[in-house]
């Protein structure tokens, strides 16, 4: 009991921390409207529940939501299903990661749709609505001051993440780019984007972006104009629609942004240049690029790179929205861009996925069978000898065994700090040769 707080229950104990993950995490949402034989319909009138969509055995996570056995989660909300990716460790790799767990929860629902489909005579389409991209905010409470509030960073944001995350994510019908402000993260909002490499790409910008304002010692607005970004010189963000935060909407602008042309220089900035949104989503991505390469793929970084120099369309440029958002999980999926031997499975995944296929594991010498989750940050057993409950939270569990089954060496080794300190220098030397 020394590695975490305890706490005794009815049957058991119960280990759980003073909050909840430990580590700087990310995470992924997507939401899909309904198509029924081609009309409109709330999944709550035809499924009932997720667990009448999914044939097998689903582990109950919190309110109406369950796991899949990607580690993801689907629960219907106001009239969409949405999947959320488990946390996912900050790290290099992180945004490809939780963007293949995200799509192999969508081509999992995706097929048992096909499924439901064929026992029910009907058909389902899944439209491709919004994407949510999660970032923890962690600021050590010292640091914490009334000019660095999760509120104040996510209106920040509202003037820095638009017009890069435009070219990135958006298409000709969208209608804005939003920041929330939640508990101890901020969620950045944007369309569904039906390329997998595109949503990934996507999501290595915000949080390489985000990370990199965190760590400024004020998020007023008027440190904008101090850093010397190119702030619009008409441009108003609005409240949310949906709890609290800041839209960039088309109000928002002094003409539809969506439906512009990306390189055209009709932006007036408040420092008095006339720029195209291609430019300025290129400065503000120049000016974090170091934060983004930290935590990007080389596969990623380089289609940041191509899209903010035109190599490579934005969707935006396309004469309409992609035939692909109305049939999510068949005109896109997939293609297993980063296999698990490329890329691992991060701990926080590992554990999540072992949770849901309840796979025994041994703890402190007992032999525990998971038996449930008590939301993201912990798992639900049963201890075999005597079927006590107990609750431990993920990242105790991911300090006691790595990958193997062994348990994980607690120091960093001479070795591995000299190997970080050699890959954190060859980063910073690519940085002064940043291809945007």
């Amino acid at each position: 009991m020394t590695a975490v707080d305890a706490k005794v229950v009815k049957g058991g104990e119960e280990r759980r921390p003073r909050r909840g993950v430990v580590l700087d995490a990310v995470g992924l949402e997507a939401e899909f409207s309904v198509l029924l034989d081609g009309a409109p319909a709330r999944p709550e009138d035809v499924f009932g529940s997720p667990t009448k969509i999914v044939r097998g055995h689903m582990m109950h996570r919190t309110g109406r939501s369950y796991h899949l056995p990607t580690g993801g989660a689907v629960y219907f909300d106001t009239g969409v299903i949405e999947i959320a990716t488990p946390v996912i460790e900050l790290d290099k790799g992180c945004a490809a990661r939780a963007g293949r767990s995200l799509w192999e929860s969508i081509c999992f629902l995706r097929g048992e749709l096909d499924a439901w489909e064929e026992a029910h005579g009907h058909s389902i389409n899944l439209v491709g609505f919004s994407t949510h991209y999660n970032v923890s905010f962690n600021l050590p409470p010292h640091e914490q001051t009334s000019h660095r509030t999760v509120h104040k960073l996510a209106k920040l944001l509202t003037y820095i993440v638009p017009i890069p995350v435009m070219l990135l994510a958006a298409n000709r019908r969208s209608t804005g780019i939003g920041a929330r402000p939640r508990v101890n993260r901020i969620e950045i909002t944007a369309d569904f984007t039906p390329d997998a490499a595109l949503m990934i790409a996507c999501a290595t910008l915000i949080i390489g972006i985000v990370r990199g304002v965190m760590e400024w010692p004020s998020y007023e607005l008027k440190t904008l104009d101090a850093r010397g970004f190119p702030v619009l010189r008409r441009f108003a963000p609005e409240p949310h629609t949906s709890r609290k935060g800041w839209v960039a909407r088309v109000s928002s602008f002094s003409e539809n942004p969506f439906l512009s042309s990306v390189n055209d220089a009709l932006w007036l900035t408040r420092g008095g240049e006339a720029l195209s949104l291609r430019e300025i989503a290129r400065r503000v991505t120049r000016y974090f690029w170091p934060a983004i390469e930290r935590i990007g793929d080389d596969r990623s970084l380089a289609l940041i790179s191509a899209v903010m120099n035109g190599r490579v369309p934005s969707l935006l440029e396309l004469d309409d929205r992609p035939p692909a958002y109305e049939s999510v999980g068949r005109l896109c999926a997939w293609d297993n861009l980063f296999t698990v031997h490329a890329l691992p499975r991060s701990g926080y995944e590992r554990v999540f996925i072992d949770a849901i296929a309840q796979r025994p594991r041994q703890i402190d010498g007992d032999w525990y069978t998971p038996t449930g989750m008590h939301g993201w940050s912990h798992v639900v057993f049963r201890r075999d000898r005597d079927h006590t409950r107990h609750v431990f939270p993920i990242d105790y569990l991911v300090r006691q065994v790595d990958r193997t089954g062994k348990p994980r060496p607690s120091r960093t080794t001479t070795r591995e700090r000299q190997h970080r300190t050699i890959k954190k220098n060859a980063s910073r030397r690519r940085a002064k040769r940043s291809p945007i």
